[in-house]
């Protein structure tokens, strides 16, 4: 049985993996801020059998890392999707910004990938995969400007888990970088191009077909190879 954690569980595109992997008869280990407010995502674990968990997690919180990654310490992990993730609330005007609301999206989108992954990492072992949600506002390709803490910290993630994929290459780990598509999500409105399940399922057989080679590159989530 494969095992998946997937942080952001709770909705858009990490409760549709979560969704579709238990479907496929899969362990998930679903990671949310709060649990409380996770209602489908409860419902959908008061039907797994046990195969589904809801665990506290608060990716920009080290000591909620680390205490959620251990409720499930006996078990390896197969897959870790690092879907979690804000818009921010950084004031879009050139002139105008706000350094609290910069370090925290930071915190969240940069730091919190590579924290949660440090968690998890002793549990994984040659084959396992660590896909990470980014955007094409990280590649600079993207023609347009605005969003500059959101593209930024995107960007910045984009390298960082490039160094990363580098670096345990010789351990067998594989590292992603995928970009989901413009989701039908509370972040991009209902105006979008694709649903959530439509982007899950696209993901899903991208992971399935990531290999150690492609370590390191970022896709698209149908996919074809993103421009950096």
């Amino acid at each position: 049985m494969t095992t998946v954690a997937i942080t952001g569980a709770g909705r858009g595109i990490g409760l549709e993996l979560a969704r579709q992997h238990m479907a496929a008869g899969d362990r998930v280990i679903a990671l949310v801020r709060n649990p409380a407010s996770a209602d489908s995502l409860r419902e959908l674990a008061e039907g797994s059998a046990g195969r589904l968990t809801i665990h506290a997690f608060d990716v920009a919180d080290d000591a909620s890392v680390k205490a959620g990654a251990a409720e499930t310490a006996g078990e390896k992990i197969d897959i870790l999707y690092n879907v979690a993730g804000v818009l921010g609330d950084v004031p879009p005007e050139l002139e105008s910004s706000d350094w609290a609301a910069w370090d925290s999206l930071f915190r969240i989108m940069v730091q919190g990938p590579l924290r949660v992954l440090q968690a998890f990492l002793p549990r994984m072992e040659a084959g396992a995969k660590v896909i990470n949600f980014t955007s094409q506002l990280g590649a600079s390709t993207w023609p347009y400007g605005g969003f500059y803490a959101y593209a930024a910290a995107k960007a910045a993630l984009n390298r960082l888990m490039k160094s990363v994929a580098t670096d345990l290459k010789d351990r067998g780990v594989i590292v992603g970088l995928v970009h989901p598509g413009y989701v039908q999500t509370d972040m991009s409105g209902p105006s979008a191009d694709i649903t959530p399940a439509e982007s899950a399922e696209g993901v899903r057989k991208v992971t399935a077909d990531w290999t150690i080679e492609r370590s390191g590159d970022f896709l698209k989530w149908n996919g074809e190879p993103h421009a950096w």
